[in-house]
This record gives structure tokens, sequence and C-alpha cells, in this order.
């Protein structure tokens, strides 16, 4: 099992790594620092409480290797896409609930048929490392998949303002998350 647990290290930093340096690129906007602070406040507040509550705890980490190998498709599946999202999205990319300066709506590529692909992406990945290592993670998860949701909420409400026809005809064409699903 430490196999695996070094290979989701190591993807982890490679992916956070190449998402750091890619974030140079990107064109430049303004982020409401002071809303996502609380919202990022909050999470880590519940993973905390969650920590404290023993939900951890417990819960060793899987040694049943079909569970691991799963999880590390799921795992580089997610990495993969999101990476792809992010190539695709280019200098348009930005932090969660940002804005652009003169932004482009991106229809093509993963963000055909979802909207917010590199939320999936990372979703995706996070799951795969839950499965390979400890079911518990998931309540983590959830936490993460929240934030996601409500920033996807946010940002599209900013894209219909941004894009008053085009971006309601491309959100009846897509998924928000999950390809022909959700």
């Amino acid at each position: 099992m430490r196999a695996v647990e070094l290979v989701l290290g190591i993807g982890w930093t490679a992916f956070w790594t190449y998402w750091i340096v890619a974030a140079f690129s990107t064109k430049r906007g303004r982020v409401s620092w002071s809303r996502e602070l609380r919202i990022r406040l909050v999470l880590v507040v519940l993973v905390i409480g969650l920590a404290r509550l023993g939900v951890f705890r417990g819960h060793g980490l899987s040694t049943n290797a079909g569970r691991a190998g799963a999880g590390l498709v799921l795992f580089t599946a997610g990495l993969g896409f999101a990476v792809w999202a992010r190539r695709h999205i280019g200098r348009n990319w930005g932090a969660p609930m940002s804005q652009k300066r003169e932004p482009e709506l991106v229809t093509s590529g993963p963000y055909r048929r979802v909207r917010h692909p590199i939320y999936t992406g990372i979703l995706t990945a996070l799951i795969g490392t839950a499965v390979a290592l400890s079911w518990a993670w998931l309540a983590v998860v959830a936490l993460i998949a929240l934030y996601f949701l409500y920033s996807a909420i946010v940002e599209e409400r900013q894209l219909t303002e941004r894009f008053p026809e085009a971006y309601p005809a491309y959100k009846r064409s897509s998924k928000m998350l999950v390809p022909f699903v959700l």
C-alpha cells in the first residue's frame, strides 16, 4: 500500500506544481477574496470538526488491491481531465469565481459536454484518492464538492451577465459537472 500512497503523493504534487506554474500565464482579472476566503474558512473548520469527531480515526489505509487499482484509475482519469480542461481554456482560466478582463466563452473540447470540467476532474481524482486509501476521506470530498458546486453557480451567474445571449444557449446544450447527467 505504500506504493499507492507514493503514486498519489507524487501525482498530486506534480498536478499542483503544474497548476501553480500555469496560473502565471492567465489573463488579469479580479477575485472577491473576502467571499472566497470565508467559504474556504468554513470548509477548513468543517474538516477539522470531522477530524475532532473521529470520523477519520480507525479507518486505516485500504489493503484491497482491487480497490487501490480502481482508485488509481479514477485518480489518473480525473487529473488528466482537469489538465486537459485547464490547457484547453488557456489564458481564460482563473481562480474560482474570478472575473477576467476581456473573457472568452470557451465551449469546445472538454467544455463541450461539461461547463466546469476542471471541477469534475479534480473531484474525480479526489474520489479516486479516497477509494484507493480510505472511504472516510469521502467526507472531505463531499465538502469540496459543495464548494465547487457553489463556485460553479456563482460563475454561471457571472457568465450569464457577461454573455447574455451565448451562455444560456450553451447552458442548455451541456451539463454542469457530470456529462449527460448533472
